[in-house]
């Protein structure tokens, strides 16, 4: 039961995760390549104290979730609530070190200019945003497939059939000692 609860955690996480990022690459940042630079920059550095709290949250639980899912499971489901952590940590690397930093630019041109080179630098936060982008989504479908597969093996889960179960209990059942 505590793996099917980890299991939901992560997915919603994940999942929420991915649906902010992913709204942000297909209608935030189109609007900002649409309006003028200084209303980007303005709305940009706002948007950012807000996103500071929730998405990094939403990052760690994600990444937390998965990453313990990985150690109670085993097989299959182990390498994929894994490889799930994993690309989860990988968005919270490409933000921090990638998107924050040039945020942090932003803000600054916000309350000055933007300098010559900031196309560039711009192109480089979206380029930034869309890795982030591409990593939470493919753990979202992982832990999707995970899902879709059935309870996931917990490291002493008893047998579903009624022969299983009879041999479960006589193996508990029979001890062993020196």
């Amino acid at each position: 039961m505590r793996i099917r609860l980890l299991q939901a955690l992560a997915l919603l996480a994940t999942g929420l995760l991915a649906g902010a990022f992913g709204y942000g690459a297909a209608n935030l940042v189109p609007t900002f390549n649409a309006v003028p630079l200084d209303m980007r920059l303005s709305f940009h550095a706002e948007l950012m104290k807000m996103n500071g709290i929730t998405m990094q949250a939403a990052m760690a639980v994600s990444t937390l979730s998965s990453l313990t899912l990985a150690t109670l499971t085993r097989g299959r489901a182990r390498l994929i609530a894994g490889a799930a952590g994993l690309l989860t940590l990988a968005s919270f690397l490409i933000t921090r070190l990638g998107n924050v930093p040039i945020n942090g630019r932003i803000k600054e041109w916000a309350l000055t200019s933007a300098p010559a080179d900031h196309a560039e630098i711009l192109r480089r936060w979206e380029l930034f945003n869309n890795l982030r982008t591409l990593t939470a989504l493919t753990a979202f479908a992982l832990l999707i497939t995970l899902a879709l597969q059935g309870p996931p093996t917990g490291r002493k889960q008893p047998p579903r059939t009624a022969r299983g179960r009879a041999w479960w209990g006589a193996r508990r059942s029979v001890r062993i000692t020196p």
